[in-house]
C-alpha cells in the first residue's frame, strides 16, 4: 500500500490547489496520478504541461495511443496501462490497437508497427538510436518532428510511470475494468 497521499483541495497546498482544480475541470475528477502528483505543485504543473504539448502534437489519436501505451507498458505502470485503454476508447481508438499493445502483439498496419518499434528503441536506447533506427522510421512515413515529439511523449510518461511506481498509486474506479499485468 501507498504511504503517499492523495491530496484534494482541503490537503492540497496553495500552489497545487489550482492545478488540481484544472485536473477536475479537463476530466470531471482527480485522478489519482494528479492527486499524488499534488505534493509537487511543480511535477502537477510539468506533467500538465506536458500532457497538453504530447495531445498537441502532430500524431493522430492511434499514434498517441501506440506512443503513450508502448512505454507505459515497456515500464510495466499497472495504472498508466488500464488509464490509458480507457482514453483510448474516448479518443475512438480501435479495441484491435489498445488489444495489441497492451498484450504485445503485432498492430493492423506496417506505420503503427514503426511508431511502436521506434518509441521501444528510445526507451530501451535511452535515445542513443543508430542511423538505421531513424531510416527506418522516416522510411515508414515518419518525420524529424515526429522524432522529437517521441521524445515529448517519452517524457510526460517517465514522469507518470515513474510516480505511479514509487507511490503505488491506486488504479482509477473507472478504470479499474482495464486492470493489467505485464505478462
Amino acid at each position: 500500500m501507498s504511504s503517499f497521499t492523495l491530496h484534494d483541495q482541503n490537503s492540497a497546498t496553495e500552489a497545487a490547489k489550482p492545478l488540481l482544480e484544472k485536473s477536475n475541470k479537463a476530466f470531471g475528477r482527480v485522478p489519482g496520478l494528479h492527486a499524488v502528483m499534488a505534493e509537487s505543485p511543480e511535477l502537477l504543473n510539468g506533467y500538465q504541461v506536458l500532457h497538453s504539448l504530447f495531445l498537441d502534437s502532430s500524431f493522430d489519436a492511434d499514434e498517441k495511443t501506440v506512443v503513450w501505451q508502448t512505454i507505459n507498458v515497456e515500464h510495466a505502470c499497472h495504472y498508466c496501462v488500464p488509464a490509458h485503454t480507457g482514453i483510448a476508447k474516448l479518443m475512438k481508438v480501435s479495441d484491435e490497437i489498445s488489444n495489441a499493445l497492451r498484450d504485445e502483439k503485432p498492430l493492423p498496419t506496417p506505420k503503427l508497427e514503426a511508431l511502436r518499434d521506434f518509441t521501444l528503441a528510445m526507451v530501451r536506447q535511452r535515445g542513443e538510436l543508430a542511423p538505421k533506427q531513424l531510416e527506418a522510421f522516416y522510411a515508414a512515413g515518419y518525420t524529424q518532428r515526429n522524432v522529437l515529439e517521441v521524445i515529448l511523449g517519452l517524457s510526460q510518461k517517465v514522469m507518470s510511470n515513474y510516480t505511479n511506481h514509487i507511490a503505488q498509486t491506486p488504479v482509477d474506479k473507472v478504470f479499474e475494468v482495464y486492470a493489467w499485468e505485464k505478462q
